[in-house]
Formats: structure tokens, sequence, C-alpha cells
């Protein structure tokens, strides 16, 4: 027996996900009892040059073409951002179609609005490449591991800041030189901005969070911090004191109070997620059954996000065959608070100062006076009159080391805090 499927969007995950499907219908079918087979293809250039294996009088440029075609009851989203394809997912729930999608900003923002739909009209909505590109991670939080109670979330979940980060530490590379590197080849935008200053993994994080936790996590419960501001001698610090530098992701649960925060971390080289590098992606959770998980793999990429795309349509064949596809979901969502980030981390400040007798004296003056204790203490003169310090401090809340750095700036001989990261412990 065949499916029709219609696909919105044949950019670099639509085509990939068309290629593959095409490829694995004689195994799909023996896994299913459906073969698969792509109807209408949404364009926005019908004279765009594509992969010759892609079926030219499959295209349209008519989203309703697709929408009002009887026969597609499977629609398969890969246009990306919020319109028109909230728009064109919500229609086809509305038409009794199945969605499968890899939109993660549409999820982390509208979700709860379109499942809501998909669950009042009775069909189903599956967003597994909508995170983790070929990672696993919707799934495994869903089912595999829904005897736990997820406790955190820790990862590296943007291919694009991990890659200027690997190239920062492994050349020397300043951050301008090594985004100009990734775009060059591919792995960020014209515009990164959503790259860089950490939204992108936001949106991940708060779909991620929502399953973990069983919460309703909005996007605006992130606290949420970019890299822009990292510099080489930021990487090359972190060497120094056993560390690299990553864009983090993490949530933690303590008792029904979610903290949930995107920012710049020293990770010691002794944890796993210190040697993430380059585009691949990592996520640690830990649960109370089945204590410290990590799952890594290329979160982005045409065939990597194509394996989780079809992987969903597999899924959704299934149910249709089981007659389950479309059943109510009982959605647990528990009454859970979000509050500021109340974990204590160890800090990494550099700060700028003039090369004069008694300034580090002042400083430390100041530490003591906030009960701070320094860890770890490294010196440097940059250039005539001018020195660089960095202190790692012991663990302490956030809002503390952000009073002490209020504190640094009144300081005459401060000329700026130049960077400030917390460190990642190897356990809690």
């Amino acid at each position: 027996m065949t499916i029709a499927l219609g696909v919105l969007g044949c950019g670099t995950v639509g085509q990939g996900t068309v290629l593959l499907a095409h490829r694995r219908a004689e195994k799909i079918q023996h896994l299913t009892g459906f073969r698969p087979y792509v109807k209408r293809i949404l364009v926005r250039d019908l004279e765009k040059t594509r992969s010759p294996e892609i079926d030219r009088s499959k295209l349209t440029n008519q989203a309703y073409d697709i929408l009002d075609d009887p026969e597609i009851q499977v629609i398969v989203e890969t246009i990306g951002g919020i319109e028109p394809a909230r728009t064109y997912i919500l229609e086809a729930l509305r038409r009794g179609k199945h969605v499968v999608t890899a939109n993660k900003d549409l999820i982390a923002l509208y979700g709860t609005e379109i499942l809501k739909v998909a669950n009042d009209v009775g069909v189903e909505v599956l967003y597994e490449a909508a995170v983790g590109g070929a990672i696993p991670l919707v799934g495994p939080l869903q089912e595999n591991l829904t005897a736990n109670e997820v406790t955190d979330l820790k990862g590296i979940i943007n291919g694009t800041t991990n890659f200027i980060l690997t190239q920062m530490s492994e050349t020397g590379a300043e951050f301008a030189d090594a985004l100009a590197e990734a775009q060059a080849l591919g792995y960020a935008e014209a515009d990164p901005s959503s790259d860089i200053d950490g939204l992108d993994a936001a949106r991940k994080l708060t779909i991620l969070a929502s399953i973990a936790f069983h919460a309703r996590v909005e996007l605006a419960d992130v606290q949420v911090e970019g890299i822009r501001h990292i510099t080489a001698r930021d990487v090359q610090y972190a060497r120094e004191l056993g560390c690299v530098v990553k864009l983090l992701a993490s949530g933690t649960d303590r008792n029904g109070r979610l903290s949930l925060r995107v920012r710049p971390t020293l990770i010691p080289l002794a944890h796993p997620l210190a040697h993430v590098s380059n585009s691949y992606n990592a996520l640690f959770v830990r649960g109370d059954a089945a204590g410290d998980l990590m799952f890594f793999g290329r979160g982005a990429g045409s065939m990597p996000t194509a394996s989780a795309v079809v992987g969903d349509i597999i899924s959704l064949l299934r149910n249709i065959r089981l007659g389950v596809a479309g059943s109510p979901e009982n959605r647990l969502y528990l009454q859970k608070r979000v509050v500021p980030d109340e974990m204590l981390y160890q800090h990494y400040v550099r700060f700028s100062v003039s090369d004069k007798p008694g300034v580090f004296a002042r400083i430390a003056q100041l530490f003591g006076d906030a009960g701070i204790s320094m860890e770890t203490v490294l010196q440097k003169r940059v250039e005539q009159g001018q020195a660089e310090i960095v202190v790692v401090t012991h663990s302490i809340p956030a809002h503390r080391m952000d009073e002490l750095c209020d504190a640094l700036a009144q300081v005459q001989q401060v000329q700026k805090v130049a960077c400030v990261m917390p460190l990642e412990a190897l356990s809690e």
C-alpha cells in the first residue's frame, strides 16, 4: 500500500528528505506496511537547479496544491522560520493531515498551539529533527526515559558556535576570523545572529526542557548569552586552566524549580562535553534511575537532519498501521516554576587593569569584602602600562559574581571587566 507525502520546502533539509525517503521506500514498506511516495514538493523557484533525483514534475510554487490534495495524508514541513510555515501547518492539521516538521523556531514558540490543534483534530505532529539533527533526543526523552525524573540537561546544541569556538581553540583565531571561516564553509548563515547570540540553542533548550521536565517552558524563560565577546585570549586562558570554552545550554529541575540558561562556559578537559568539536552536537542527560547519559552526533546538515525527518515518517506510518495515529495524548504537565539560576558555580573573570603597584591588592580586597575566594590567578602584561588579570573563583551564586563585577568596574585602575563565564563542575 502506498501513502502520499507533500513536502513543503526543498532546500538543504527538504531535498535530503525527498532523496532519503525515495531511497528507503522499500525498507519503509517492509517496516510499516506503507510505501511512501512524494507526490508534490513546494518550492519558491521552479527554475532553480536541483539534484537530478528530484522529479521536477512534482514541483509547485502553490502551497494549496498540496494542502488541498485529498490524497496527501502526510505533510513534511522543512521551510523553517515562523511564517508561512505556521499557517501551512495549522491549515494541514485542520484538513486532517499528519505533520512532520524540522522547524525548531516554530515548535519552540508555537508548539503548544500546534499540538493542541493536532490533538483536537486527531492527527499527529512529530518533530524529532527540530532539535538535534541526526541525534535522537525527543524520542528518548518522551519514551525511553519516562521512568526517570530527569534533573539535568547539559548540551552543546548549536553546531555553528561549536565550530567557531573549536577553531578559536585549535588555531588561535579571533572570533571574527573563525566566524568568517564558518560562513565560507556553510556552517553559518550570512546573518549569524541567531546562532552566535545563543537564540538557536535557547529555542532547542525550550523544546527539550518542556519534554524532559514535564513543564510548560517558554523561550522567555531561558537566560541567554552569546559568544560575540569571547576573544582568542579567553580561549587561551581557558586552556591554561585545563578547560575549553563551549556555548553550553543547560537546564536543571530542583524540586520543581527550573533554571534554564544558554551561555559560554568553561568546561574541564576531563568532561566528555569538552571533546565535542567542530559542528558536532551532544546532550548530557541525568535521570534518577538511568544516571548520566550522553547523546552525540551531527546536529545539522542535509542528510543528518533528513535521517530524523524520515525516522519520524516511519514512526507515523507505524502508528497509522496500528490505528493509533492521532490518538489523544496524555501529556503530563506539572506545576513548576522557572527561577533565576540558583546553582553555585566557579567563575572565570578577566579584566584589564593599569599595570601599577597596589592595583592587585585593591582588587583582592574587593574579593575579600565580597566574601569570594580566589582559587586561581593569572596575571599577564599585555602592553606598556596595561595588564590583564584572570581569576577563577570558588563556587558562588551568579548574582554575587554580578555584584562583584559592578564593584570592580568602579575601581579607577580597572579599565574593563572584559569577560565573565561560569566553570562547569565535573559532577554535582
